[in-house]
C-alpha cells in the first residue's frame, strides 16, 4: 500500500483524545493534514466508522495486512485528510505545531513545553 502526496502539509497536531491514545497503543499521535485531492493511494485501505470525542463522525483507514493507523477522515470536512506521521515516508516532513486534548492525556503523557497546548478540540483548518 502506497499513498503518494502533490501538496505540502496544512498543519501537524498531537492529539491526546482517547480515540488517538487507543490507536497509539497509549500514547497520542502525530497526524499531518494534506488536501485529500492531492492524495493517490495505492492499494487496499480498509475503513471504521465512528464518533470522535468532539462528536464529529469519522472515517479511520488502517492497512488491512499489517493493521497500520493510516487516515483520520471527518465526514464533515472531505477536503482534508489526516495521516498518522509514522505511516510518511519521511516522518520528519513537518514537526506537530500543536498539543490537542490535553485534559485526556494520562499523568505521565509528555507535552512539549515549546507547543500551544489545547484542553480538547481545536477549530478545524479551512
Amino acid at each position: 500500500m502506497r499513498i503518494a502526496i502533490d501538496a505540502e502539509p496544512l498543519a501537524a497536531r498531537m492529539c491526546w483524545c482517547r480515540l488517538c491514545q487507543y490507536l497509539g497503543g497509549g500514547s497520542g499521535t502525530v497526524n499531518v493534514c494534506f488536501p485529500s485531492d492531492k492524495l493517490t493511494v495505492t492499494g487496499e485501505v480498509r475503513w471504521h466508522h465512528s464518533i470522535a470525542d468532539s462528536g464529529t463522525a469519522m472515517r479511520r483507514g488502517f492497512c488491512p495486512e499489517c493493521g497500520t493507523p493510516l487516515f483520520s477522515l471527518a465526514e464533515s470536512r472531505p477536503h482534508l485528510s489526516f495521516i498518522r506521521a509514522g505511516a510518511l515516508d519521511d516522518p520528519d516532513l513537518l514537526a506537530p505545531q500543536a498539543v490537542i486534548w490535553t485534559d485526556a492525556a494520562p499523568d505521565w503523557a509528555h507535552l512539549d513545553p515549546d507547543l500551544p497546548h489545547y484542553p480538547a478540540q481545536i477549530p478545524p483548518i479551512a
